[in-house]
C-alpha cells in the first residue's frame, strides 16, 4: 500500500516538473536591442568561429615555432639480400693473375635501427615564418572584431524593422478598431432605417481592407521576427517580444573620419603586413641555410635473421655507428624560380594597396552618404510628427462633424485613413533614421557601444 502511495507521489511530482520545464523552455524573452547583440555575440555561429580562428592562430604560431626546435627522428630498416651484387675483381688478388673473380658483396640479412637530429642554426625563412605567425594572431583578432562588428550591425538593423513594423500593426489595429465602433454606430442607424445601405457597405470594404493590410503587417513581422532570431542564433521557435522603448533623436557626428582607426582598414593592414613576411620568406630561398646534424644507428649483419638470438658464432654481428655533421646549403642557380615568386609575391602586394585605396574612397563615402541620411531624416521626421498632429486635429474635426451631421462617411473615412498613413509614414522615418544612425556608428566604427 505503502509502495502504491510512493509510486503515484513519483509520478505525480515528475510530472509537475515536466511542466515546469516545458513552462520555462517555451517561457517568452523579451528583448532589448542590447540583449539581442549580446545574444548574438555569444550564440551566433559566425561570432564563435571567428573565435575558433584566433585560437587556431596560437596553434599555427606552434607549427611555425616547431621549425626552429630540433628534429628528431627514428628509423629502422629490415633488409633481406635475395641475391647479393657481385663486383667483378682482378684476379691478382687472389693469386690467379689474368683473370677475373667475380665477389659477392654484403650479408643476406641486414637489420638497422638509428635516431636522427638535426638543428636549423640559420634559416631565415624560419625568422620570417615567427614574425608572419605573430601577425596572423593580430590578423585573427582584427577578424574577429570585424565579425562582431558586421554581426552588431545586422542585428540592429533587423532589431529596428522588426520594432517599427509592430508599431505599424499597433496603428493599423486601432485604426481597424474605431472603424469597427463606426460600423457597429452605421448598422445600428441602418437597422432603424436611419443610414443608407450604401453607407453600410462602404464601411464593410474599409474594414475589410484594413483587416487584409493587418494581416500583411503580422506576416511581415512573423518573418521579420524570424529573421532577427536568425541572426541572433536563437531557435526560431523561442518566442520573443521586443521591450518597448522610445527612439530618441539625438544626432553626433565629426565633420572628419580617421580611417585608419577602423577595423575594416585595419584588417587590410595587417593582411599587407603578412603579405610583407610572405614576400621576405621568399626572399629568404636566395640566403644560405645551415644546419646541425646528428645521426645514432645499430646494424645486424649476417646469413641468419638477425632479429632472432643468434650470436657472432653463428654468423651475426652487431656493430654500431654515429656522426655530427654541419650542413651548409648555398643556393646558387634554380632558373629564375625565386625571382618569379618574388614577383608574384610582389603583385599580391600592389594588389593589396589598390584595395586599401579603394576601401578608404568606401568608407568614406558611407560616412558622408550617412551624415546627409541622418540629416534628410530628421527633417523628413519633425515634417511627419507634424502631419501625424494635423491628421489627428483633422479628424477629431471631421468625427464631430460626421456625428452633427455635417460630415460624410466618405469624409470620416479619408480622415481616418489620412492619420494611419502619417502616423505609418512617421514609423517609416524613424526606421529610416535609426538605420542611418547605425551607419553612422559603423562609420565612426563604434558599434561595440551598441551593447552598452
Amino acid at each position: 500500500m505503502k509502495t502504491h502511495k510512493l509510486k503515484k507521489h513519483i509520478l505525480y511530482f515528475s510530472v509537475i516538473a515536466l511542466m515546469a520545464s516545458n513552462g520555462i523552455a517555451h517561457a517568452q524573452q523579451t528583448l532589448s536591442l542590447k540583449d539581442a547583440i549580446q545574444y548574438a555575440l555569444e550564440n551566433k555561429s559566425d561570432a564563435r568561429k571567428a573565435r575558433l580562428g584566433v585560437e587556431n592562430s596560437e596553434h599555427q604560431i606552434a607549427e611555425v615555432r616547431s621549425r626552429a626546435l630540433p628534429q628528431i627522428n627514428a628509423s629502422g630498416n629490415l633488409i633481406n639480400n635475395t641475391i647479393l651484387q657481385e663486383s667483378a675483381l682482378p684476379g691478382d688478388i687472389f693469386g690467379l693473375p689474368g683473370t677475373t673473380i667475380l665477389v659477392p658483396f654484403g650479408q643476406k640479412w641486414m637489420a638497422i635501427g638509428g635516431v636522427h637530429l638535426t638543428q636549423n642554426l640559420f634559416d631565415y625563412s624560419v625568422f620570417t615564418g615567427l614574425k608572419a605567425a605573430k601577425t596572423t594572431r593580430e590578423f585573427y583578432k582584427v577578424n574577429e572584431q570585424l565579425t562582431q562588428e558586421q554581426v552588431i550591425e545586422a542585428v540592429a538593423k533587423n532589431y529596428y524593422q522588426v520594432f517599427i513594423t509592430k508599431q505599424k500593426l499597433k496603428t493599423i489595429e486601432q485604426t481597424s478598431a474605431n472603424t469597427a465602433k463606426v460600423q457597429h454606430t452605421i448598422q445600428g442607424l441602418f437597422d432603424n432605417g436611419l443610414a443608407k445601405k450604401v453607407d453600410l457597405d462602404r464601411i464593410k470594404v474599409t474594414l475589410v481592407n484594413l483587416n487584409s493590410t493587418k494581416q500583411q503587417l503580422e506576416n511581415a513581422y512573423k518573418l521579420q521576427e524570424n529573421t532577427l532570431k536568425f541572426l541572433i542564433g536563437m531557435p526560431i521557435n523561442t518566442p520573443i517580444t521586443l521591450q518597448e522603448e522610445t527612439i530618441a533623436i539625438n544626432p553626433t557626428f565629426p565633420e572628419t573620419l580617421d580611417v585608419k582607426q577602423l577595423t575594416q582598414f585595419q584588417l587590410l593592414e595587417t593582411q599587407n603586413q603578412l603579405l610583407q613576411y610572405n614576400k621576405q620568406s621568399i626572399v629568404a630561398g636566395y640566403y644560405p641555410t645551415l644546419s646541425l646534424g646528428a645521426n645514432y644507428s645499430y646494424q645486424g649483419l649476417g646469413e641468419k635473421f638477425p632479429l632472432s638470438n643468434a650470436k657472432p658464432a653463428d654468423g651475426l654481428f652487431w656493430t654500431d655507428y654515429a656522426s655530427i655533421s654541419l650542413n651548409l646549403n648555398i643556393p646558387i642557380f634554380n632558373g629564375f624560380a625565386t625571382r618569379s615568386r618574388v614577383r608574384q609575391a610582389q603583385n599580391q602586394l600592389d594588389v593589396l594597396e589598390e584595395d586599401m585605396k579603394e576601401t578608404e574612397l568606401a568608407l568614406n563615402f558611407s560616412f558622408e552618404n550617412a551624415k546627409t541620411q541622418i540629416t534628410n531624416s530628421i527633417i523628413t521626421i519633425e515634417s511627419q510628427k507634424e502631419n501625424v498632429g494635423l491628421a489627428q486635429e483633422v479628424l477629431d474635426n471631421t468625427q464631430n462633424n460626421y456625428a452633427n451631421g455635417l460630415a460624410t462617411l466618405t469624409d470620416l473615412l479619408e480622415a481616418e485613413n489620412a492619420l494611419t498613413d502619417a502616423k505609418n509614414n512617421y514609423s517609416q522615418a524613424l526606421l529610416e533614421y535609426k538605420i542611418a544612425e547605425i551607419e553612422m556608428i559603423k562609420s565612426k566604427g563604434e558599434l561595440r557601444s551598441l551593447t552598452n
